[in-house]
């Protein structure tokens, strides 16, 4: 049997920020799927068959830009992401911590209904976050208080916080 449903398409662009190119991508329906970094651990790299559609990020590339003007503390875009049941409990708990604040892993996983061990799988969920910056893994911090792991890498995690008023960053 072939299967003749027409080929997903991944529209594609890149914006510059202070944290440094940002990779966005977006399925037909025009909502976002990705949001990443260079470097980023499991970050998208763009495809050959990506098609440049920057007139379909311009929701995104003005509210990322009012987020680092500091204007903007909550994103309002369409997103579509794919993980599991659990992956997208863990995302949209991510989404409820307010601009400014941060939360523990183990914060998260009560916050889901997790047991206390499930804080790795939590810690994993959140390190497969594939919208960087606008669903906010950068807010959740370690028990002690240390900025642990971000795919992204520890020095945009200080700038988000930093940018964002948690952090002083010098």
């Amino acid at each position: 049997m072939t299967d003749h449903s027409p080929a997903r398409v991944t529209y594609c662009t890149t914006l510059d920020s202070p944290v440094g190119p940002l990779l966005l991508t977006a399925d037909d329906s025009g909502a976002l799927t990705s949001l990443s970094v260079p470097g980023q651990k499991g970050g998208r790299t763009r495809l050959p068959e990506w098609r440049d559609a920057p007139d379909l990020f311009r929701a995104a590339e003005e509210q990322l830009a009012a987020y680092f003007a500091g204007e903007l503390k909550d994103f309002q875009l369409e997103f579509s992401t794919k993980g599991s049941v659990f992956r997208e409990e863990v995302w949209a708990a991510l989404d409820s911590v307010p601009y400014g604040e941060t939360t523990t892993y183990g914060a998260i996983a009560a916050s889901i209904g997790a047991p206390r061990a499930a804080v790795r799988a939590v810690g994993g969920a959140i390190g497969a976050n594939p919208l960087l910056i606008v669903r906010p893994c950068h807010r959740v911090i370690g028990a002690s208080g240390s900025l642990t792991g971000y795919a992204g890498g520890l020095e945009r995690k200080q700038q988000l916080l930093g940018l964002e008023g948690y952090l002083t960053v010098g």
